[in-house]
């Protein structure tokens, strides 16, 4: 029997309280299970046995068996082709378990909808191929896959078929509040359980856009604001709602730096962002590179508005990646007015750009 476990980064806290039950309803019903808890960390880097005792408590790390995903490393087996032509292809463990299930939550994601559920397959267990392949430029360029969209969303839809093929049985997700701590739970089936917390988090923190010169928001501070990388994040629920033209204030601490080489270089390395958007697009389903969605996104906000950034990151790594760097939010509320040439412009606030969702 296989235990499927989300990570990096989410919050420690609910998932002591989520597992233990698991665990005790799997050996109720059979007290010889063999259980594994396989960390589902895409093609995130591996979690340290520090980061596995904070999330799970010492007790389950010391008696229970887990395995942390490695998408280039780990026993890996070809089970299908998805929707998108890319091959299926996942961590080895979930293909021999007799019962497969996952514990997660379910949070705004920039391009998959939301997350949760189906999420813990793929990118969750998938080797590398399968998740270039999912997050493919023609995919993030599609309007459909944006935060808190389902219906149509190619990435999402590529996602359901890898984890009905690789027979996820059963789902228990829960949504958090601004102090990490769950406020409503679903369990079951992944697509109909799954829908009832979309639906859930909807209401709380679902929004119509307020269309301004100025939107300033942030990415709800750490840990999602160590770094530039996960910063395009907080960006998009700006770019729902600034004008044309406009200017997005995006305050992050990014005391980690840019947060990744790829896309860092992929950005600071030609000055032309058409000239980059362009490559992204031309390349197939199978041939996207590292980062490269990440990059297409943040491109893509760039289009639309100037962004003036609030961080610890150094001036020169915020101007190599297109952006005015500032250190104060009068800083960049006067830069903002200067390129506007407007004192009277507009201004919306997002307080937390990576929990709401802002509908144009």
């Amino acid at each position: 029997m296989h235990l499927n476990s989300v990570d990096f980064p989410v919050p420690e806290g609910p998932i002591k309280v989520i597992v233990p039950p698991m665990l005790r309803e799997i050996r109720e019903g059979n007290p010889e299970a063999d259980i594994t808890i396989l960390i589902s960390t895409g093609c995130h880097r591996g979690t340290t046995k520090e980061e596995l005792i904070n999330k799970f408590g010492e007790e389950i790390v010391a008696s229970e068996k887990i395995v942390v995903h490695d998408c280039d490393n780990s026993p890996l087996i070809h089970i299908g082709t998805l929707p998108s032509g890319g091959d299926l292809i996942i961590n080895k463990l979930v293909v021999d378990a007799d019962l497969v299930c996952a514990e997660g939550f379910i949070e705004p994601h920039f391009f998959a909808g939301f997350s949760g559920a189906r999420k813990s397959i793929l990118p969750g267990i998938a080797s590398r191929t399968t998740v270039m392949a999912n997050h493919c430029s023609e995919f993030i360029a599609d309007p459909h896959a944006r935060t808190g969209l389902l219906a149509g969303n190619p990435i999402h839809k590529d996602m359901v078929f890898a984890a009905r093929t690789a027979k996820l049985a059963f789902i228990c997700n829960v949504v958090i509040n601004a102090e990490k701590e769950a406020i409503f739970a679903v369990a079951g089936d992944m697509e109909a359980a799954h829908e009832v917390g979309c639906n859930f988090l909807s209401s709380l923190c679902k929004v119509d856009a307020k269309p301004a010169d100025i939107v300033i928001t942030t990415n709800g501070g750490y840990p999602l604001d160590q770094n530039i990388y996960q910063a395009v994040k907080g960006m998009t629920a700006a770019e729902a709602t600034v004008k044309p033209g406009g200017v997005i204030i995006m305050l992050a601490k990014s005391n980690d730096g840019h947060g990744g080489e790829h896309f860092y270089h992929q950005m600071a390395d030609e000055p032309d962002i058409e000239k980059t958007l362009a490559l992204f697009l031309s390349r197939g389903r199978n041939e996207t590179v590292p980062d490269q969605w990440q990059t297409q996104i943040f491109i893509r906000v760039l289009q639309k508005a100037t962004v003036i950034y609030m961080s610890e990151a150094p001036d020169e790594m915020v101007k190599g990646l297109h952006m005015i760097p500032v250190h104060s939010l009068e800083e960049a509320m006067a830069k903002a007015e200067e390129i506007l040439g407007n004192k009277d412009a507009t201004v919306t606030a997002i307080p937390d750009g990576v929990s709401v969702m802002v509908i144009e």
